[in-house]
């Protein structure tokens, strides 16, 4: 703004200063400037002129630095999408490569043990970890499969009250918790008064889906005895749902890379989970137009912020 007002500032005396030499010219006498100063036309013209070909090129420089500058930002908003879209590529090959080994092995187990309990306790174990392992690659391929599908699919936008969301998913995690035998504390902050949060537009499914990941990612990495926190707000049209826990926290290093696919990190690991669950959130976040940010202290917790626009 500074440089567009020196420039029109600029242009003034230049403007006063061409009027008053067509008016002298006219006339056949010497042009007075604006401080009064009798100046003889002759001189007078090639200063104005000069000055008026000095803010052309002033103007022209600036448009070129724009257009550099807008060129710039598409080139790179192109090779993000670019590398985007060779990852989806990559997950669909891996989703294609190891859908098939994965069902036969699957297949193959009850064959090449029809009564698992006449195994000894040494078999039993080993027959138990090659059904754990194989059901948890499946379930991995399911989820590389999701992500890509996500990222591509049309969505189904209607009308979503986001805090109805989080209300059934911390109900459901609640009921999963009390079955277990290890009940958990959640507890839901979301007003009221002046005016309760305002709806989105977007995938019920999907938004359930990035809220209850959220939460169970709190579950997870807190303590039995802690409690996990909730809450929600209308920033300027943007919902926010912050979901806050007492755990261990993230170091800063890893801030970056949690919600890449597959991602473990120190913490994390001797912690069940296939490390996409933050991968499906982000996904589903940019999907709708928001974001999703995570803030950490190691030992003392981590809050994740789903943003969504309001619809």
């Amino acid at each position: 703004m500074r440089g567009r007002a020196a420039v029109l500032l600029a242009l003034v005396p230049a403007v006063l200063g061409l009027l008053g030499a067509a008016v002298a010219l006219a006339s056949g006498r010497s042009l007075r400037v604006v401080v009064g100063t009798p100046l003889p036309v002759a001189l007078a013209v090639p200063g104005l002129l000069l000055t008026a070909v000095v803010l052309l090129a002033l103007a022209a420089a600036r448009d070129r630095r724009r257009a550099v500058a807008a060129a710039a930002e598409a080139a790179d908003r192109a090779g993000r999408e670019e590398e985007r879209a060779a990852h989806r590529r990559f997950l669909l090959r891996l989703d294609h490569e190891m859908k098939n080994p994965v069902t036969a092995l699957r297949a193959a187990l009850p064959g090449v043990v029809p009564d698992p309990s006449a195994l000894d306790p040494a078999a039993a174990r080993a027959h138990d970890t090659l059904q754990q392992q194989t059901a948890r690659l499946s379930t991995l391929v399911a989820e590389l499969r999701k992500i890509a599908e996500l990222e591509t699919r049309p969505l189904e936008r209607e009308d979503v009250d986001l805090a109805q969301v989080v209300e059934d998913a911390v109900a459901d995690l609640r009921d999963q918790a009390a079955a277990s035998g290890v009940p958990r504390a959640i507890t839901v902050q979301l007003p009221q008064a002046p005016w309760p949060l305002p709806h989105v537009r977007g995938d019920v499914d999907l938004l359930y889906l990035a809220v209850y990941n959220l939460l169970a990612n709190a579950l997870k990495f807190s303590p039995a005895g802690s409690t996990v926190e909730v809450r929600g707000r209308d920033d300027d049209g943007v919902v926010e749902i912050e979901v806050a826990d007492s755990g261990t926290g993230i170091p800063a290093h890893e801030l970056d890379t949690v919600f890449d696919e597959l991602a473990r990190g120190e913490q994390a690991r001797g912690t069940p989970g296939s490390g996409l669950g933050l991968a499906l959130v982000r996904v589903v976040a940019e999907r709708h137009g928001g974001a999703v940010d995570l803030r950490s202290r190691p030992g003392q917790g981590t809050s994740a912020r789903l943003r969504v626009p309001a619809g």
